[in-house]
């Protein structure tokens, strides 16, 4: 089996209230908001992120991300309004700190200069 491309989607309750904190998180509008209750951003080549209206799901989504230099991401985040969580360590040089978006799903900002 092959795959093509990575759909990583975030349940949220309120959609517009979200897709304003993931433009924030991720430094630019939606790329696409293809129907009523989705949004979504291409973020690398054959990964995305959506944002999708289900309140029945929301909050429980653990999203990760990877970044080249964790101490700027979350300045860069500190400066649009989101406050990280403390840097914690990981294996072989791996640093990862989270965000909540409203709803309380998890977005991890790993920094991993070994991969």
């Amino acid at each position: 089996m092959s795959f093509t491309h990575v759909l990583a989607v975030a349940p949220v309750t309120e959609m517009e209230v979200s897709v304003a904190w993931y433009e924030r998180l991720l430094g630019r509008p939606a790329d696409k908001r293809p129907m009523p209750g989705l949004a979504d951003w291409h973020i690398a080549p054959s990964g995305w992120v959506s944002v999708f209206q289900s309140p029945e799901h929301a909050g429980a989504t653990l999203l990760n991300l990877v970044v080249d230099d964790l101490d700027k991401a979350i300045a860069d985040l500190a400066e649009r309004g989101i406050t990280a969580g403390e840097i914690q360590p990981g294996s072989q040089k791996v640093r990862f700190a989270a965000v909540r978006d409203p709803d309380g799903n998890r977005v991890t900002l790993i920094e991993n200069p070994v991969s």
